[in-house]
């Protein structure tokens, strides 16, 4: 008999909220209105997280200036999960979590943060914790509960499942649980969430996982992680997805983790220039001053989260040495050479004779009849205008970042 009660309580549960989360089967609008900013603690921890750790980066990101520049989220990432009780619920791991997660959302929201978790749409996580599968109504419901704000939710263990109606029932389930979460849609881009993301989440994954190195790979064997170049170039066709509540998603940040500054440098700019998330993933407990300049540099978080949402592109490529723009409100543009080579390249760029059209979103850079200051935001400072040609070194693996100001 009492296992019957427990039966019909889950099932009960289940149908309320499913019907429920029929007659509002939508997304929560009004979040992610620019590319969301904060930490995971993947790239850095991968399974080696507790309650103590994450307290420590909720401080560091307050201490460090990074909550000032934007960082909002601190996102535990997969290996949080204990066990699932006799109903089915979730409940974090006691011995790394003793506190429970409503104490531990509750202390990062007193610093004025929001707090993000990780799930997965199979029945076990990438690292084995229990997935979602079959618990998506009781497991939104717990996070609301604990008071969560962002959710990753991951695509391992997922055979027979489609993508598409995963992530709507997950995103149902957001909804019918009553607290706003962003929902990031992790997936890989295996099934073009590109296509079908906007109505479902407010961030999607264009790629497997990234790692710390600027033009390589990893080879698992059934899967790859890809340097900063190779994720990249898989950007290319995408933009036209992306906009204000949703996002294309290259994937975190490798800034501190082991590549040097200039590649540091170079690829935090081109997340930036691709309206990309900035969630870092470095220890920024103990973080070198050349990487606590690039994470909090104001003025290129200022292209990424730009109001007008627009994914920048690629204008050209020679020898290996890209250019790149991006549209900004009030008629003013990201511009951005990233010199892939193993040497250090001098360029000539003369606006006069260059014709910079977004044919996409109807933009048109017009330096025949205005004249734009251009504001090195690396530098901090005026370097001319676009009177005058462009002529610059651009060391390797590094990035030339203008802002064009009317």
């Amino acid at each position: 008999m009492n296992n019957f009660k427990k039966i019909f309580s889950i099932a009960l549960i289940t149908i309320v909220f499913f019907i429920s989360g029929k007659l509002t089967a939508q997304k929560y609008e009004g979040l992610a209105l620019t590319p969301p900013m904060g930490w995971n603690s993947w790239n850095k921890f991968a399974c080696d997280i507790d309650e103590t750790l994450i307290k420590e980066i909720a401080d560091a990101i307050v201490e460090s200036g990074m909550k000032d520049a934007g960082y909002i989220y601190v996102n535990l990432d997969d290996c949080w999960h204990g066990e699932r009780d006799s109903l089915g619920f979730i409940h974090p791991d006691p011995e790394r979590f003793p506190s429970g997660m409503k104490a531990l959302a509750d202390y990062i929201h007193s610093k004025g943060l929001k707090i993000g978790i990780y799930s997965c749409a199979g029945y076990k996580t990438c690292g084995g914790r229990p997935g979602s599968r079959g618990y998506e109504y009781q497991d939104a419901l717990t996070y609301a509960k604990w008071g969560i704000d962002y959710l990753k939710y991951d695509w391992c263990n997922t055979e027979g499942l489609c993508a598409e109606g995963a992530y709507m029932t997950i995103r149902d389930a957001i909804r019918s649980a009553g607290r706003p979460m962003v929902l990031s849609i992790c997936e890989w881009g295996d099934n073009q969430p590109w296509e079908w993301g906007k109505d479902v989440g407010h961030l999607w994954r264009t790629t497997g996982d990234i790692t710390n190195c600027f033009d390589c790979f990893v080879d698992h064997g059934t899967w790859k992680s890809w340097g900063v170049t190779y994720i990249l170039d898989m950007q290319e066709g995408l933009r036209q997805y992306a906009g204000p509540g949703h996002w294309n998603d290259p994937d975190m940040l490798e800034v501190g983790n082991g590549m040097s500054v200039n590649e540091d440098r170079a690829h935090f700019s081109m997340w930036c220039m691709l309206a990309a998330p900035l969630i870092a993933g470095n220890d920024i407990r103990n973080m070198s001053k050349e990487t606590l300049e690039i994470l909090t540099n104001k003025e290129a978080i200022a292209v990424d989260q730009d109001p007008l949402g627009i994914q920048g592109f690629k204008y050209s490529s020679e020898d290996s040495v890209e250019i790149w723009f991006k549209p900004l409100v009030n008629d003013e543009w990201a511009f951005c050479i990233l010199n892939r080579n193993e040497t250090d390249k001098e360029i000539v760029f003369d606006w006069q004779k260059e014709k910079v059209i977004d044919e996409l979103f109807d933009k048109k850079l017009d330096t025949q009849n205005k004249t734009y200051r251009l504001r090195d935001l690396w530098k901090h400072e005026f370097v001319g205008t676009t009177d005058e040609p462009l002529k610059a070194i651009v060391p390797s693996h590094d990035v030339l970042m203008l802002r064009l100001v009317k």
